[in-house]
């Protein structure tokens, strides 16, 4: 009925009366205005590199206060020609089994003020499927924990995108990378166990696609075969507990006398030790001796100490981080590695010399 009002008194126009009276939003224009500087100034303060004078941006930000001023990330953007959105590519293995380094990741970017657009891989061999969805982001730069093949690299130079490998290298084309010294590491774990008396070795490797997995693998079976030792049964696993426990019994199976067992992670390592103490009643270490590698918190538990490598995570995340933002802001410096020592773990899951 013509004049009816609403239960709660309000007239049928009234609420659309409010929202075309809401306050509108504060713009850097609202705030340069209060302040009585230039807009290019205000972009200046909130801009992480902006030079600008201590009173000046005193002024603007009880401005910004005082209006509710938020910069707009978008506009922002438009300005600068950045997205402020770094791409990390990873395989959902190495998400899964070394949280840590993802963790990492995010950690330093957010300290930058920058956002992590998150692309995970089934295997390291499906990157193609994941690069035209990079592209059309336009990030301001990649970091790739997955191996990437060098067409795939030069597609990041004919794209201006800047990329930086995480613990893996690339073979012939120019490429920024940071890595934990796998093969140095690996080398050091079998020359301890060799030192110590083992002979009857077996290896538990990664996926055939991993890249930092076949590093290790035949860091491994080279240090085994100059020592004289060229027949050494080899199961690989996913990197996960579950696939180090059947690999020890394939291995059991395959060669009962064994004494030692080399897995290329941590995860994999536990899982072997608990199929050779569960399944076959062996004592760790005196029986047979397992070691890891990347030194996980699950290698410090009481119930397995690991010996192991651990990889420093937060030094190279760090590195790789500060590494991509210099080639961003500067896209003439060349392409540079850095190779990072890992720190070995005594542990007790190994007789060492």
């Amino acid at each position: 009925m013509a004049g009816r009002r609403r239960d709660d008194g309000e007239a049928p126009g009234d609420e659309a009366t409010a929202l075309t009276h809401a306050p509108k939003r504060a713009t850097s224009y609202d705030v340069a205005r209060r302040a009585g500087v230039s807009q290019s100034a205000v972009s200046r303060c909130f801009s992480p590199n902006g030079s600008i004078s201590s009173a000046t941006r005193q002024r603007i930000m009880k401005a910004a206060g005082e209006l509710g001023y938020r910069p707009n990330a978008l506009a922002q953007g438009l300005i600068s020609r950045r997205t402020h959105l770094v791409a990390v590519i990873m395989s959902s293995l190495t998400m899964l089994h070394y949280p840590e380094v993802l963790a990492e990741l995010s950690h330093r970017l957010t300290e930058r003020d920058l956002r992590m657009l998150l692309f995970s891989l089934e295997a390291e061999s499906d990157v193609d499927g994941v690069l035209e969805q990079v592209w059309r982001h336009s990030v301001d730069g990649v970091i790739c924990a997955a191996h990437l093949t060098d067409p795939q690299v030069e597609q990041f130079i004919a794209h201006r995108v800047p990329l930086v490998l995480y613990n893996r290298l690339s073979s012939r084309a120019p490429a920024t990378s940071v890595a934990c010294d796998s093969v140095a590491g690996q080398r050091e774990l079998v020359e301890r166990l060799l030192a110590a008396g083992h002979r009857r070795f077996a290896v538990v490797a990664g996926p055939a696609d991993s890249y930092v997995g076949e590093e290790r693998r035949r860091a491994a079976l080279a240090r085994l075969g100059e020592a004289g030792i060229t027949i050494v049964p080899e199961q690989r696993g996913d990197f996960s507990y579950a696939s180090g426990g059947d690999a020890m019994i394939a291995l059991m199976a395959e060669a009962e006398q064994l004494d030692a067992v080399v897995c290329v992670n941590d995860l994999m390592a536990i899982g072997a030790i608990d199929a050779a103490r569960d399944r076959f009643g062996l004592r760790i270490p005196e029986d047979l001796s397992v070691v890891g590698f990347d030194g996980t918190d699950p290698a410090g538990w009481n119930s397995y100490r690991l010996c192991s490598i651990r990889q420093p995570v937060r030094r190279m995340t760090q590195a790789a981080v500060d590494m991509l933002l210099e080639r961003v802001e500067d896209a003439r410096i060349p392409p540079e590695r850095r190779l990072f020592s890992g720190q070995f773990m005594e542990g007790r899951s190994a007789r060492l010399a």
